[in-house]
């Protein structure tokens, strides 16, 4: 009940921009026959209700997850569309606004006899209908993001330079995947795909660095089969997301619901055979020589929560060369691994999720979410220690991709 205020106000904020974006409409399209004027009118507002009563239905009742992705993918698209079209409404309301000041000012003139007959203060119909033609940009991308991006998934080859690697090591490959969010699927064939072409690389271990659901373990049901499949010689090894917690549904305050919910979560990655690190570690062991892996809860800079506890991560590893570090969250990097932890390699986490948009090539990457996140997506090195963020395999919110397509990276360990 704790998210019924919220979504409220976020009803009535968008009943009130409804309101404001009709009215401009129907302003510019005043010609319009009655008849048109009233089917324009239905069709608008019924829509408009509709979704939100969608919206409602997708929180609180168990609807099969196509519909409850149907409902979030037009929700977004629509609220994106007129958010484009709101600077054009301010601006012309802004016209408006001035010349009604304008012509107060000029009320001595009309006492004269002068003619200051102007044009009437309506709005713009070239700026409202600008603004029209602005809306489809965002509706055209992001629908294409989501035709063309959700499941695109790219093979992303990184060497990653370890001055200490045992040689046993040297040109050992390890596959990395990261925020699954199988809760937002709804293609199970695209998704199976995409864990094929992971095997295809044949990896000889594989990282998973967090956020398996949106909020509840359950979401995971009708994929955990695909997500089983992912297997490799020298072991699959997997950490929690700020989202497996079930934080987001529960409430930060702990109840017997959401302790069973955690506990499903750990037995699920057992079951998918992957070797969940909870502030631990583990010795990885070819002819001889070893490397460590250790793996941290969730530790986020700012509103996000500090499971993670490195001390405990730690422990015992003093004698291995080289130690790879899964925190699922970047900003741990620098929140605390660069300043307490110099003993660690490397650093591979997800999260960002490239923020499903902007512009990525070899040598040229940008998203909104850099200026969040200093690191955001790729290969960073400060001093003698390394972090890779894996922009993400699934999606959360926006049901697509543009320009940040989902990532398979796979590592071929290279000595100095």
């Amino acid at each position: 009940m704790g998210r019924l205020p919220f979504i409220i106000a976020a009803c009535i904020f968008i009943i009130a921009f409804d309101i404001y974006c009709y009215k401009a409409i129907i302003a510019v399209f005043k010609k319009w026959k009655p008849t048109t004027k009233r089917v324009f009118a239905i069709a608008y507002w019924s829509y408009s209700l509709l979704l939100i009563f969608g919206v409602f239905c997708g929180i609180y009742l168990n609807l099969f997850l196509t519909l409850r992705a149907i409902i979030l993918v037009a929700f977004f698209l629509t609220v994106a569309c007129k958010m484009t079209m709101l600077p054009f409404l301010i601006l012309d309301d802004l016209r408006r606004l001035f010349i009604k000041i304008f012509r107060r000012n000029k009320k001595s003139e009309v006492s004269t006899g002068q003619n200051t007959t102007a044009e009437p203060i309506s709005r713009s119909e070239f700026l409202v209908k600008a603004g029209l033609v602005a809306a489809a940009v965002p509706l055209t991308s992001l629908s294409w993001g989501i035709i063309s991006g959700a499941y695109d998934y790219q093979v992303r080859r990184v060497n990653l330079i370890l001055p200490n690697l045992p040689k046993a090591f040297d040109g050992i490959t390890m596959g990395q995947i990261s925020d699954i969010h199988s809760g937002s699927f709804y293609n199970k064939t695209a998704v199976k795909g995409g864990v094929e072409m992971l095997l295809g690389e044949k990896p000889d271990f594989v990282f998973f660095t967090g956020d398996l659901v949106n909020n509840l373990t359950n979401e995971v049901r009708d994929y955990q089969d695909i997500f089983s499949k992912v297997k490799a010689p020298l072991g699959v090894y997997s950490t929690l997301g700020n989202h497996d917690y079930g934080d987001y549904f529960f409430g930060k305050e702990s109840s017997p619901a959401k302790v069973k919910n955690l506990k499903d979560m750990v037995d699920v990655h057992k079951v998918m055979g992957y070797d969940l690190l909870m502030n631990e570690n583990r010795r990885l062991k070819v002819d001889g020589e070893e490397i460590g892996i250790l793996g941290i809860e969730n530790w986020g800079m700012g509103r996000f929560p500090k499971y993670g506890k490195m001390e405990l991560a730690v422990q015992n590893t003093d004698d291995l060369p080289v130690k790879l570090l899964l925190s699922h969250d970047p900003s741990h990097w620098r929140g605390e691994v660069l300043k307490k932890y110099p003993q660690i390699d490397a650093m591979f986490s997800g999260h960002t999720h490239g923020m499903q948009f902007g512009v990525r090539f070899k040598e040229v990457q940008w998203s909104p979410v850099q200026y969040i996140y200093k690191e955001w997506a790729g290969l960073y090195q400060e001093q003698k220690q390394q972090l890779y963020v894996n922009v993400g395999y699934g999606f959360l919110g926006y049901p697509g991709r543009v320009g940040i397509l989902p990532e398979i990276t796979i590592f071929t360990l290279k000595r100095a």
